[in-house]
């Protein structure tokens, strides 16, 4: 099942602020800087489609935020496994395959990302 319909764009959308609003700001510096991975997940509300479908096609914007993400690995694993992108059904396993999937060369590749191993 494909999860490209508005109302699962909006859904993730929703649950995606919801997350980054009730984060509570952290005093110092995590995987992803001063910015929480709740609220960074934000930025990839693009690749939400190719986030639970291997199949489905990465669009030009998602492959264009997961660029940035790839120069910093620790923030992208903790942003695919936040409870934001849990919460909008992202499936890990499927997310981690994006970067591959977008023929990013400076990928990192066999970077342990949790449970999981970039492609």
């Amino acid at each position: 099942m494909v999860f490209t319909t508005p109302k699962f764009l909006a859904l993730f959308v929703a649950l995606v602020l919801v997350g980054a609003i009730s984060v509570d700001k952290v005093n110092g510096a995590g995987e992803c800087g001063t910015t929480s991975p709740d609220t960074m997940a934000f930025k990839l509300t693009p690749c939400a489609s190719a986030a639970v479908d291997a199949n489905a096609q990465v669009s030009s914007q998602c492959c264009s935020q997961v660029q940035t993400f790839s120069q910093n690995p620790g923030c992208m694993c903790a942003v695919l496994l936040s409870n934001t992108a849990k919460s909008a059904g992202i499936k890990p396993e499927i997310a981690i395959t994006i970067p591959k999937r977008c023929n990013l060369v400076n990928r990192p590749v066999g970077y342990k990302c949790g449970p999981y191993t970039l492609p």
